[in-house]
């Protein structure tokens, strides 16, 4: 896992929506999207690496339902961290 501490803190205090949150649907969609970012630059040097890609297949999915459920409870809160991590255009 690339993901250190520090940058871990990072993203949920910048996606927080409360002071104690670490939690919440756009935390973990942040963290995810960060793990997906660093496998997707892995695989440009290793593209043998399948058992990674299983993974990184498994991080998209988890997203995806996040994001689903995002979308059907709050669309508001869904688009704000659609907008701020430029998942789709």
């Amino acid at each position: 896992m690339a993901l250190t501490d520090t940058a871990k803190t990072e993203l949920i205090s910048t996606f927080k929506t409360h002071d104690s949150d670490s939690g919440s649907p756009e935390v973990q969609v942040a963290i995810l999207t960060a793990r997906i970012t660093y496998l997707t630059e892995h695989f440009k040097t290793h593209s043998k690496d399948h058992h990674s890609r299983r993974g990184l297949l498994k991080l998209v999915g988890q997203r995806r339902r996040l994001l689903k459920y995002l979308r059907n409870t709050e669309a508001a809160r869904y688009d704000a961290i659609i907008q701020k991590l430029g998942l789709r255009k």
